[in-house]
């Protein structure tokens, strides 16, 4: 049976990587007032955090449309038999929920399975390179939704943070909210559970924070996959990878905050993802 899978933009996969796993991502969209853009479609990286730091108009976010998943899951049943679409968590995001009502535009009873991956960024990006490994020829829908809904416990994240004044403009701040009131100075920590992001403390400075993320990693040896992703910090990002590098013989993935994700991190995001073993 051939399989067919679907994400979102807020997977932060890296092109290349997309290209290569045959994966179709359908883009979230992001506002700069009247102006609407899809991510990385219609505005770059470089160009939104430019816009983000020193533009007039903060950015608001949006989901793919239920018609864009629509056309997305036509297009592709053309040549396949089944679908798998996973999604950010649905407590962070509507995506979740345009995909489902996306599936009943495309048609009645369409072999389509959505996936809520209770993450978000590159552990979205894990569990989606996950489940193309897992598509065999033999592969039946059913049976690999089954093992990308074992896969979601096995990824765990840990983020830096530069400020959480991005997140709590745009309404996600959640459970975080108890970090708001830490000094200027501390940075904060967080991690994802359950779908929802949470505090995971504080560091007093930004080198001690990339430090906890290097103990983070370390305590993940022998993980089966593990990404590192940043906003606007790639030389702290590939200066991780390298740290860490000689433990990790498999290819540590480096990936970048699309702008969807960058409304809510802002300048200076630094996020790991890990894949255990199951």
């Amino acid at each position: 049976m051939k399989i067919k899978i679907v994400t979102d933009s807020t997977s932060d996969l890296p092109a290349p990587l997309v290209s290569q796993l045959g994966v179709t991502v359908v883009p979230s969209y992001v506002h700069f007032g009247n102006n609407v853009y899809r991510d990385r479609v219609d505005i770059s990286e470089e160009e939104f955090y430019e816009r983000l730091r020193n533009g007039p108009v903060h950015p608001h976010t949006e989901p793919p449309t239920p018609m864009d998943f629509a056309e997305s899951y036509r297009r592709l049943l053309g040549g396949a038999e089944g679908i798998i679409s996973i999604h950010i968590s649905s407590k962070l995001s509507a995506t979740c929920n345009s995909a489902r009502r996306g599936r009943e535009l495309a048609g009645k009873n369409l072999p389509i399975e959505v996936i809520d991956s209770q993450l978000v960024t590159m552990g979205l990006g894990l569990l989606v390179i996950a489940a193309a490994a897992e598509l065999g020829p033999s592969a039946g829908l059913a049976e690999a939704a089954a093992k990308v809904r074992k896969t979601i416990p096995a990824i765990h994240m840990l983020g830096l943070m530069d400020t959480l004044k991005y997140l709590a403009r745009g309404g996600r701040i959640g459970r975080v909210k108890a970090l708001l009131g830490t000094a200027l100075r501390v940075k904060p920590m967080l991690t994802i559970k359950d779908g929802e992001l949470e505090p995971a403390g504080t560091a007093g400075s930004r080198a001690d924070g990339i430090e906890r993320l290097r103990h983070f990693i370390g305590d993940a040896r022998g993980c089966q996959d593990m990404a590192i992703v940043h906003s606007t910090t790639p030389e702290e990002a590939c200066g991780l990878a390298r740290k860490v590098k000689p433990d990790f013989p498999a290819d540590i993935k480096l990936a970048r905050l699309g702008p969807v994700l960058g409304t809510h991190a802002g300048p200076g995001g630094l996020f790991v993802a890990v894949r255990m073993r199951l």
